[in-house]
């Protein structure tokens, strides 16, 4: 399933807290960095299930447009996301 959300961090704090929400508040099914780059993080559990996110930066806006997919980590993943800051509407 793929989740989105758009948030106030920039795009290297929310790889920052993905790093540390999956290896840490994730206890019963953690999951430890793979591969990463600077708008982009990949995810393994210890069963080999996958979690890759991606943040990039509005050009300008102050906002950062994050993208999750994952099969097996839908409810870890949603939580996630719920603990990034939205931006506030006018």
């Amino acid at each position: 399933m793929v989740h989105e959300i758009v948030t106030t961090l920039a795009p290297a704090a929310v790889l920052a807290q993905a790093k540390e929400f999956f290896s840490r508040r994730v206890p019963n099914s953690a999951a430890y960095p793979e591969r990463e780059g600077p708008a982009f993080l990949t995810l393994r559990g210890q069963g080999g299930e996958e979690i890759a996110l991606a943040a990039i930066a509005d050009g300008g806006g102050g906002t950062t447009k994050v993208r999750a997919s994952t099969l097996f980590f839908d409810q870890a993943v949603a939580r996630f996301l719920s603990t990034l800051p939205e931006p506030v509407s006018p």
